[in-house]
């Protein structure tokens, strides 16, 4: 990579950050605004999805990030083989520290160990970088900004679950995602969006979980069974009463995306990743020099 596509994709790295921390995505914007029109006029819940509507709006108008915990940065880019892997990590990094010194990013990463903030957001596991090379001559670049009250309520089972009667079955799967629901209350800024993942390891699970994330609110799962799963238990979590925030109200979940992957007959492990209301998630397809050529939300 030479040093003018170092600086056309620097470029192109820093706005795609800069969109997805300021202004969330249409498909999510028309949830919450559905959210509103549902809940009833006076209601704590109707005040809640008020303020963030507000917000949202502000924070798009003014460039500036839509909540004070910009959280984890999770970048996913599909790269023509001809390409770097190295060099172009070493551009996302480079990304996200100016996107963070123009306060597009909070500087919220710290050493596990000593407690320390380096003030740029960049150290061991940050940002979460997965590069996957392929055929194609451009990149499918994407990324979600996670924060920290929704991850806290991320949850892993292990099925057989006496705790909640919840057997290896499809049953069991839906228990497992509404007792996630009900513990997280709204604690995790409701109202929320599920990311799931059946089977697999514990890692490869929790992975697959935030990667059903990147999936568009608007589209159905190809697989008829987990597109009744997504579907019956966001119906049955909007039924629970816990609402915006915690308030009370029919707008708990937005929506639930939910895949699977090949397991151990010895471990059947269910995965919820906890999306709050401020689904930061964006992406763009960037040409082989670095050009925004197409924002994919």
């Amino acid at each position: 990579m030479n040093s003018a596509q170092q600086k056309k994709f620097l470029e192109a790295f820093i706005e795609i950050i800069r969109k997805t921390s300021c202004e969330l995505p249409k498909d999510v914007t028309d949830l919450l605004k559905k959210g509103l029109g549902d809940e009833e006029s006076g209601s704590n819940a109707k005040y809640a999805l008020e303020i963030v509507d507000k917000n949202i709006t502000l924070a798009k108008q003014k460039s500036q990030p839509i909540c004070q915990d910009t959280g984890s940065i999770l970048v996913y880019v599909h790269y023509p083989m001809r390409l770097d892997a190295e060099g172009l990590a070493k551009v996302i990094r480079k990304a996200v520290v100016t996107a963070t010194k123009k306060g597009y990013l909070r500087q919220n990463s710290v050493d596990s160990i000593t407690g320390k903030n380096s003030g740029t957001n960049v150290g061991p596991g940050s940002p979460a970088l997965h590069l996957e090379p392929w055929k194609k001559d451009y990149l499918d670049v994407r990324v979600i900004l996670k924060g920290g009250g929704c991850e806290n309520m991320g949850v892993q089972y292990s099925l057989p679950d006496s705790r909640i009667g919840a057997g290896r079955d499809i049953a069991g799967i839906k228990k497992c995602i509404l007792d996630a629901v009900h513990n997280a209350q709204g604690k995790g800024c409701g109202p929320g969006i599920l990311g799931v993942a059946i089977g697999g390891d514990r890692g490869s699970s929790y992975m697959e979980s935030k990667v059903q994330l990147l999936r568009k609110m608007t589209d159905k799962n190809p697989d008829p069974v987990l597109a009744e799963i997504e579907e019956s238990c966001t119906e049955a979590a909007n039924q629970l009463g816990i609402g915006p925030m915690g308030f009370g109200g029919k707008t708990t979940l937005m929506g639930i995306k939910a895949g699977a992957l090949n397991r151990l007959p010895a471990s059947y492990f269910v995965s919820v990743s906890y999306m709050c209301w401020a689904f930061r998630r964006q992406g763009a397809v960037l040409s082989g020099k670095g050009d925004i050529k197409k924002w994919l939300y």
